[in-house]
């Protein structure tokens, strides 16, 4: 018998109502906004009330090695972990970023986790949600037609129409709309000029939103997005357009933090969804408010590899939010060890090499290296590190013996093999008790990369040699000249969100394990003053992804009774 789909094991289950899961949190009727029975939003009021109460719960970030393009179960081990701590007798709450459209219609597939760790209901998670994404394309889009409506009506503010900064975005993987001009047709259709498209997540609204403390907080973020440079080479900010309010209004309902359940009834926080690679690669800060101030331990998760997310989150979110990790989790599996090893190709939509089902204690040992990697990464931030085997039917009790072997050796406290997509929380216990017991050691040195007054470029280069392994960082004279205009312009405070290829340590996805005595080449920074950060673009980059050849959502459609089929 086959095992089934994400989607049949969704549908399998019937879901608590979601109002009995934010009684458990201890929060109010009137502190929730309800949207149907099995979804709801927690209102600001809301957040405010049960922090003033005092609690705060351990904090766990999860995140992993670098991933496959498969990935390698981050989500759903973060969920198994909740469930895993709720069955020993902690109370525990699963705080994850919403998707985007173009990994569930293009790639990858659904993010709600998988087998029996899953987020439900499994639809809404991948699809519209509470419409939160749909609000930030809109937020974004109105203050791309405030620049063209301005440059059609005499341009007042001298914007120089080959310096507009802020792009277009859809939140579809559409490699069409990379590069394109509008204002084509005629004088009555705008003024003619290059423009790009990102796909959502990589839109600074995105970012302002997972990182905004408030309401006050994201009207004042928002108003300082640079849009444009005038004539004079000033920035042109949001606020200077006068878009800066109504991009406000647009994202008050989707600022509050939205409240799901897991496949076995704990709660779950979903909110907002910047990717890794090119963003800040986390959820919101709110939504770990809530859960932190309703909850024993809180488990988040940050995309991507340690490289990416993780690092992300020590140096932006947590200088954003105050808070400060107790422990964390390093997921691996044993087939992406193989291939970091030199063992077989893993490639999206293509059967798996069958060298990666074979035992290979070699390999993955020598695979393990970009694990010991990864662990080396957390620990400079002086946070414990549990790593997390996430096991399939093909491993070996030979291969998670190197694995753990390899891990103690690079510092982790402990290396644990989980069993939670087949078996639920049941399969995360081991996993549970080692992860309580390193947040119960907390992190009380917990230290940032760098220091806020560090030169940007100096930033740049902490990040390559320290994280990334690199020997050295090449500035194209663009890049270079940037740096210097945001320093002179009062930007050097803030920190680096770096934007990499995820599929290596390094900039190329090509090299794989532990890449060493590389340069690191930025061809080009940009800034998101409204963020709070600066972007480096490292290598070729792109803010706007492509579908495949053959896209996820060729298998999507309904069926004769109108229920969804081909979501995974």
């Amino acid at each position: 018998m086959s095992f089934p789909s994400d989607l049949e094991i969704a549908r399998s289950v019937t879901p608590r109502p979601i109002v009995d899961v934010a009684h458990d949190l201890g929060l109010r009727d009137d502190e929730i906004e309800l949207y149907g029975s099995m979804k709801a939003k927690v209102t600001l009021e809301g957040l405010r009330r049960v922090e003033s109460e005092g609690h705060r719960g351990k904090y766990v970030l999860v995140t992993a090695i670098t991933p496959t393009p498969l990935g390698e179960g981050k989500t759903t081990t973060t969920v198994g972990l909740a469930q895993g701590l709720n069955r020993i007798g902690r109370q525990a709450t699963v705080a994850i970023r919403q998707p985007s459209l173009g990994p569930v219609f293009g790639i990858k597939g659904g993010a709600a986790g998988g087998g029996y760790s899953q987020i439900i209901p499994m639809e809404d998670f991948n699809l519209h949600l509470t419409g939160d994404v749909h609000a930030i394309s809109a937020a974004h889009n109105l203050a791309a037609a405030f620049i063209d409506n301005s440059l059609h009506h005499g341009n007042p503010l001298e914007i120089d129409v080959h310096n507009v900064l802020w792009p277009h975005v859809v939140d579809i993987s559409d490699r069409a709309l990379r590069h394109a001009v509008i204002g084509l047709g005629g004088k009555e259709d705008g003024v003619p000029r290059e423009t790009e498209w990102f796909i959502t997540v990589a839109s600074e609204v995105m970012a302002i939103l997972a990182l905004a403390s408030d309401l006050t907080d994201l009207r004042a973020r928002l108003s300082r997005v640079v849009l444009a440079r005038n004539k004079q080479g000033e920035p042109v900010t949001a606020e200077d357009l006068k878009v800066a309010g109504a991009m406000t209004v647009l994202l008050k309902d989707a600022i509050k933090p939205n409240l799901l359940q897991t496949l076995e009834g704990g709660p779950a926080f979903v909110h907002c969804g910047p990717f890794a690679n090119i963003a800040h690669g986390n959820n919101s800060i709110l939504a770990d408010r809530v859960a932190l101030a309703t909850s024993e331990v809180v488990c988040t998760e940050a995309g991507f590899g340690a490289d990416m997310g993780a690092e992300k989150f020590f140096d932006i979110k947590c200088r954003a939010s105050g808070l400060r990790p107790d422990a964390a989790v390093i997921v691996a599996t044993v087939r992406a060890l193989k291939m970091h090893g030199g063992v077989g190709r893993i490639v999206a939509g293509k059967p798996l090499d069958p060298a990666l089902l074979e035992e290979n204690v070699e390999a993955v040992r020598k695979g393990a290296e970009n694990l010991a990697a990864h662990i080396g990464i957390v620990r400079k931030y002086n946070v414990p590190v549990v790593v997390a085997m996430n096991a399939f039917p093909t491993d070996t009790d030979a291969e998670y013996a190197a694995i753990r072997e390899v891990s103690l050796a690079a510092g982790a406290r402990d290396a644990v093999v989980t069993r939670n997509f087949a078996d639920g929380g049941a399969g995360a216990e081991d996993l549970a008790h080692a992860v309580w017991e390193a947040a119960e050691e907390g992190a009380p040195d917990f230290r940032f990369l760098y220091p806020d007054d560090m030169p940007l470029r100096d930033k740049i280069e902490t990040v390559a040699r320290e994280i990334y392994g690199a020997s050295g960082v090449d500035f194209t004279p663009q890049a270079a000249k940037r740096l210097a205009d945001y320093e002179s312009l009062g930007y050097g405070s803030l920190p680096v969100c770096m934007a990499k290829t995820h599929l290596s340590l390094s900039h190329d996805a090509t090299l794989k394990g532990r890449p060493t005595g590389f340069r690191f080449p930025i061809r080009d920074v940009r800034l998101s003053a409204g963020a709070g950060f600066i972007y480096p673009l490292a290598g070729d980059m792109r803010t706007m992804p492509g579908l495949p050849s053959k896209p996820a959502g060729n298998e999507i459609d309904l069926d004769e009774d109108g229920e969804i089929v081909g979501l995974f």
